[in-house]
Parts: structure tokens; sequence; C-alpha cells
């Protein structure tokens, strides 16, 4: 009799989920018994360079950082795309060509956006 054309697949579904629960119940066992507690003031303690924290954690951050970040993400990540394109340049269809430079526009039209608005400005 063969089998259900679908039963490797349950198979491999019941090994990707009992994989990681066996590894966790193992660690867990390990931790209770070879990792008792051992509570003491200084575990308990607030360690920050050996100095206790004081006064409020909410600080004012300028989001201008993250959108630096961002923009610097976006334009190296284009790289990746424009390197294999400049690798097999002489290889590539004319449609290819059309694609590469719509995808440079609208990268070019981030650029000018960002300059307009003045998030490339430092403050």
């Amino acid at each position: 009799m063969d089998a259900h054309p679908y039963a490797f697949l349950a198979l491999f579904a019941a090994i990707a989920v009992a994989f990681p629960v066996i590894l966790l119940s193992v660690a867990q066992l390990w931790f209770r018994f070879f990792q008792p507690a051992k509570p003491s003031a200084d575990k308990g303690a607030a360690y920050e360079c050996g100095v206790t924290p004081t006064g409020d954690s909410w600080i004012q951050f300028k989001a201008h950082y993250y959108l630096y970040a961002i923009l610097f993400l976006i334009f190296d990540v284009e790289l990746l795309f424009l390197l294999p394109f400049a690798v097999a340049f002489t290889g590539l269809s004319a449609g290819a060509l059309a694609t590469m430079l719509v995808f440079i526009f609208l990268l070019a039209e981030g650029l000018v956006w960002a300059w307009h608005r003045g998030h490339l400005e430092w403050k």
C-alpha cells in the first residue's frame, strides 16, 4: 500500500515542532537541577556601570538620527542591486536596462525628496 502523499510533510512538521520543544525542555531541566537559585543582595541590585540610576528614564531623543540610518540603509541596499546589474551589463536585454533605469530613477527621486525636506541637513 502506498503512503499518503502528504505523510512526509506531516512527519516533517512533527519533527520541526518536536525538536525545539525537546531542546527547550532539556535546557529547562538542566537549569532547574544544575543551576540552583542563589539569591543575594548583589544579584537583586540595579547595576549600571556601578552607579545607581537616578532621575527619570524617559529622555527626549531626536528622531532625526533614525532618518539618517534609514536613508543610509536604503542607499546602501541600492548598491546590492546595482552591483550584479553592472557586472552583467553587456549580457542583459533592453528590458533589463529599462527596469534598472526605473529603479535608479525611483531612488534618485527618494534622494531628491529627502534633500528637499531637509532630512540630509545635520542640525
